[in-house]
């Protein structure tokens, strides 16, 4: 285990701003909105930005304001893998120790702007050791070189993770793919995990005879995943298939890069069509910059192929906590959720936000993480 700081070349971001520069732009779509995909103009209008006002090295030196690591290890099988983490104790030494994991198209970027908030709060009861890695594949991390790195042996990977860093006992949080990294992790090393907090979690549908009739918001759960079935799953049916061949656009240019990311935080944020009224422009580059400067679009892809649709949905004892976003694109009943979390201590439902929940409402989250691990500590 070694330390790390983010050390860009100015080489390369000269070439980003050459390339932004000399993007040849498709025509525009055939109707107005976000239908047929990210619009020409917005997208135009956020690359200028991209190429001539945004600061990268504002991103870095926050990122470097936090202590990181990056240490080997192999998830309990041959090969290995580099990985990054950002790992901040608190002042406080009754501090429970706290992994908060991303997923895709997010990073641990995502997770700046509640760090501060969860290592000193108002009441040192409450204080975190919070540590955040950047999934293989994924940020700053090492790519894998083998097949094989799907959420489970991912989920082995963090409990090593948190062995080197000296915790035995500790608390785990996430979020999309890391909602069920989280899970795996709880259900795979349950003498350590003291208790999961999830933004995105996820449970087998029961048989018919199980089912119970659903609320008025839950049957809107349910229309809401219909629609993001029909018109939202695009992206993940290509790399979960074809990872390699949609990396090559992405990786070579910026702005099919920025288009392929920005598109979600427009779909799944709570944003009323317009992704900067929940995410600031220059935050919403800030993650974008972490796959276009690692050029991890295919090996942050390759996970989807690893696990979509591939998941087992194991029993989960360890005490449970979960915040469900309304704009969130699976919100699952109730009773769904427990008869796999078999100790579901709290469901909260915002009244706004979405997928990206420490971005858009990091307030409620920390509180809700807070008010969940109070319960476990």
């Amino acid at each position: 285990m070694r330390e790390f700081r983010i050390e860009t070349p100015q080489a390369d971001l000269d070439d980003l701003r050459d390339r932004l520069r000399r993007t040849r732009w498709p025509e525009p779509a055939t109707v107005d909105g976000w239908t047929q995909g990210v619009p020409l103009d917005y997208l135009q209008e956020l690359c200028a930005y991209w190429a001539d006002g945004y600061d990268w090295r504002r991103c870095e030196a926050e990122i470097n304001s936090r202590p990181q690591i990056r240490t080997v290890l192999d998830g309990g099988a041959d090969d290995t893998v580099d990985v990054h983490a950002l790992h901040v104790r608190s002042r406080h030494e009754n501090a429970l120790p706290l992994i908060l994991t991303h997923g895709w198209p997010g990073s641990v970027v995502e997770y700046l702007g509640i760090i501060d908030d969860l290592v000193d709060p108002p009441d040192p009861a409450d204080a975190f050791h919070v540590v955040v890695p950047s999934l293989p594949g994924f940020g700053f991390s090492g790519k894998p070189r083998m097949a094989g790195w799907g959420i489970e042996r991912i989920a082995t990977a963090w409990a090593q993770l948190m062995d080197r860093l000296g915790y035995d006992r500790y608390g785990a949080q996430g979020g999309d793919w890391g909602s069920m990294i989280t899970a795996m992790l709880g259900t795979g090393a349950p003498e350590n995990v003291v208790g999961i907090h999830l933004t995105m979690p996820l449970a087998e549908v029961p048989p018919d005879e199980e089912r119970l009739p659903l609320s008025r918001e839950e049957k809107k759960g349910m229309l809401d995943a219909k629609r993001f079935r029909r018109f939202g799953t695009g992206y993940s049916a290509e790399q979960s298939t074809r990872p390699q061949t949609v990396g090559y656009g992405l990786t070579d240019s910026p702005v099919g890069q920025c288009a392929w990311i920005v598109e979600k935080f427009w779909d799944w944020t709570d944003c009323a069509g317009y992704p900067e009224n929940t995410v600031s422009r220059d935050r919403l580059l800030d993650n974008v910059m972490t796959y276009w400067l690692t050029g991890s679009a295919a090996s942050s892809a390759r996970l989807y192929w690893e696990s979509y649709g591939k998941t087992r949905y194991d029993t989960v004892e360890v005490p449970t906590g979960a915040t469900v976003f309304p704009h969130e694109m699976r919100r699952l009943p109730r009773h769904w959720l427990e008869r796999r979390f078999t100790d579901l201590r709290m469901l909260n439902r915002p009244e706004v936000g979405g997928h990206f929940a420490s971005l858009e409402q990091p307030e409620v989250l920390v509180d809700d993480i807070r008010a969940f691990f109070r319960m476990v500590r």
